[in-house]
């Protein structure tokens, strides 16, 4: 199913997730922001205190939070990729930064990146 939003030229083609093997949640080292809404809820889902969370996945940017990577496949990924099952382990309780993905405002200008990135980007 091909998934558009308004002002951006291209589409997110949602079948190929199934065959990319996690490539937006892997790769560079990077920030993958969570807002405390976030960390609440999958503290809730995993069965964890705010502190026992923050200790195991989270590392703090300035006022921000960032999820923790690991290292993956001579770069980094996601501390929640599955690399057995290649995808995200806590899908439902993503944050905010991988539930708009791909619909970035920067990809409206950097677009070639994008395609590069993902496979299931479909220009329009």
């Amino acid at each position: 199913m091909l998934i558009t939003k308004c002002d951006f030229n291209f589409g997110f083609d949602s079948d190929a997730c199934k065959t990319c093997g996690g490539a937006c949640c892997t790769g560079e080292s990077g920030y993958i922001w969570i807002k405390k809404s976030e960390i609440l809820a999958l503290c809730e889902h995993l069965n964890l205190d705010v502190q026992e969370f923050a200790e195991n996945y989270l590392r703090k940017v300035g006022y921000r939070f960032s999820l923790r990577e690991k290292p993956y496949n001579g770069g980094f990924a996601c501390v929640f990729f599955d690399e057995e099952k290649r995808n995200c382990s806590v899908y439902e309780f993503r944050p905010t930064q991988c539930r708009t993905f791909p619909f970035w405002d920067y990809f409206k200008e950097n677009l070639e990146e994008l395609e590069r990135e993902c496979k299931a980007i479909k220009r329009i």
